[in-house]
């Protein structure tokens, strides 16, 4: 592959601008700084330098995040920034399959933090957000609210919510405090959570997503903060 095909696919810009970043000889392979933008390179594992930022040839971008607060999961936010600015500009530009650039695979509101996926792979995308799928989602809450072991019940037995035809129910739930708890749901219904805990007479204060699927939020991963899914992470999550 030319290599200003390469940092095209990989979101350095147009092709005239990758070219561009070669001839200016802003890009480097093996330590050799590039001059000619129709250079051929197997891109399987090639790791290169642009601008002096080391990046890896990627087919595909597959991410997590550890979404802060007041961020939005849009594209076009209003009120709140968005978690894309939390990303280098290539990941937002990348020449992917579902748009351009990597996409959050379901929504967290403002004020939720926790474990967000992101990826440009279309049918990745569709695979874990589909409800089809019922990949599980969990939940860390604290509530306004003491809990009791009526409310915990009722979300496993099922709450209506509004404009909903049938019961939503939680897959899994469990106490962990006076007012905190954990909720496993396999749907991605709107505000889902804070809408099913004020069916049971409680109030959400703060909520995080810990996990989807086998995949955990790392401890080592802060707020803000961004990597690549290894490929045992994507064995996980496709086993779902």
């Amino acid at each position: 592959m030319q290599i200003q095909d390469l940092l095209f696919s990989q979101g350095f810009g147009t092709r005239r601008v990758c070219a561009g970043l070669v001839q200016q000889g802003l890009v480097a392979v093996d330590g050799r700084r590039l001059t000619a933008a129709e250079e051929d390179f197997d891109p399987v594992g090639l790791r290169f330098v642009v601008q002096g930022v080391e990046w890896m040839y990627r087919e595909r971008a597959y991410l997590m995040l550890h979404k802060p607060a007041g961020y939005e999961c849009s594209q076009r936010p209003g009120a709140w920034p968005s978690v894309y600015t939390l990303l280098p500009g290539p990941l937002r530009q990348r020449a992917g399959t579902a748009a351009a650039g990597v996409q959050a695979i379901g929504r967290l509101d403002q004020d939720t933090t926790g474990l967000l996926l992101l990826s440009d792979d279309g049918l990745f995308i569709h695979r874990m957000s589909s409800p089809r799928h019922h990949v599980p989602k969990v939940y860390h809450i604290e509530t306004s609210h003491r809990l009791d072991q009526s409310q915990l019940e009722a979300l496993l037995s099922g709450v209506r919510l509004e404009r909903e035809p049938k019961p939503v129910r939680a897959a899994a739930c469990s106490q962990l405090g006076e007012r905190a708890m954990s909720l496993t749901l396999t749907e991605g219904k709107y505000h889902q959570v804070k809408r099913m805990l004020a069916a049971v007479g409680n109030r959400v204060e703060r909520l995080h997503r810990s996990r989807i699927g086998a995949l955990e939020l790392p401890p080592d991963l802060p707020p803000g903060q961004w990597r690549w899914l290894e490929p045992s992470d994507l064995l996980a999550l496709r086993g779902v």
